[in-house]
């Protein structure tokens, strides 16, 4: 195959991943510190784009819309969890389901009474619209690398906090046993909401990074949250290392399958089933990978619990 492509397409792969790590982080950290399954995580990366583009079309700048968007969507988080999702935490996980999939609902239909049902638009920083070329034949899209640079950087600043200081400590001591967190002195109310809205921030992130490359819409969560549900359990819940390991295989084998296994498929079996059998088979790709890691390691790669 070509190498340009190969290259091309593990670039579209981690742009992906990185970006499925900013959801899946926010998402193990509440799963494995609350105990909680939280279906309104969707919800909150939605509304991210949503306060990211309209911020960014009244400034007239994206930078300035983006932190507008993950400020706005982190206090909008913490309330949530304040006010409603407190209520929660000794529930069952049917109940949990049942009532954060009430709030995804009401969110949708909250922007869609705001925004309208229409899709807006929400465009990258004009500085960044055109390629540049990364090597001989390589053009690669500005902005998608600085999707890829941000991820690494709030990869590499969230591992920072959680393994070096003592609130990520805590949050780590949550995850594998919050009864003992508790006894030995963690706020654990304030620990939940510091999280919460972590998760919020992080969600906002990737739906303002996002934005421009995807259509910011009603319902725009509800099919990255399941993928982001995916990386959690390959990695491993409560697992920030775990997060990003299985962000990152699920963004390039998502990727790779949907490009090279078409051209596989024609080339041994003929267009015609190639055109048909291709799309469904990489769309299944992920899970066939979540299946093989389940199979082998059923607690995930990297499970913070013992």
């Amino acid at each position: 195959m070509n190498t340009i492509l190969l290259l091309e397409q593990a670039l579209n792969g981690l742009q992906f991943g990185l970006m499925l790590f900013l959801l899946a982080a926010g998402l193990t950290l509440v799963f494995g510190v609350m105990d909680m399954i939280n279906l309104a995580h969707g919800s909150l990366y939605m509304l991210g784009a949503y306060t990211t583009a309209t911020a960014a079309t009244t400034s007239g700048s994206f930078a300035v819309g983006l932190a507008a968007g993950v400020a706005a969507t982190a206090v909008l988080g913490m309330a949530l969890e304040m006010t409603v999702l407190r209520r929660l935490y000794q529930r069952d996980h049917l109940a949990q389901v049942l009532g954060t999939f009430a709030i995804l609902l009401m969110a949708n239909e909250g922007v869609r009474m705001i925004w309208g049902p229409q899709p807006i638009v929400l465009n990258p920083p004009a500085a960044l619209s055109g390629p540049v070329q990364l090597m001989p034949g390589l053009s690669y899209p500005a902005f998608r690398l600085l999707i890829i640079g941000v991820g690494l950087v709030v990869a590499a600043a969230l591992y920072l906090i959680v393994v070096k200081t003592r609130v990520g400590m805590q949050v780590r001591a949550g995850a594998s046993n919050r009864e003992m967190a508790q006894a030995m002195g963690a706020n654990v109310k304030l620990l939940f909401t510091a999280v919460f809205g972590l998760g919020a921030a992080l969600c906002a992130l990737a739906g303002g990074m996002l934005g421009p490359l995807l259509a910011v819409q009603v319902g725009m969560g509800e099919s990255i949250l399941i993928l982001a549900f995916v990386v959690v359990v390959i990695g491993g819940i409560g697992s920030i290392r775990g997060a990003l390991v299985g962000a990152l295989l699920v963004g390039m084998v998502d990727t790779c399958a949907r490009t090279f296994l078409p051209l596989v498929l024609e080339s041994t079996l003929g267009a015609s089933t190639a055109s048909g059998a291709g799309p469904a088979i990489a769309s299944i790709a992920i899970y066939l990978l979540m299946a093989a890691v389940l199979f082998w390691k059923p607690q995930g790669l990297f499970p913070a619990r013992g």
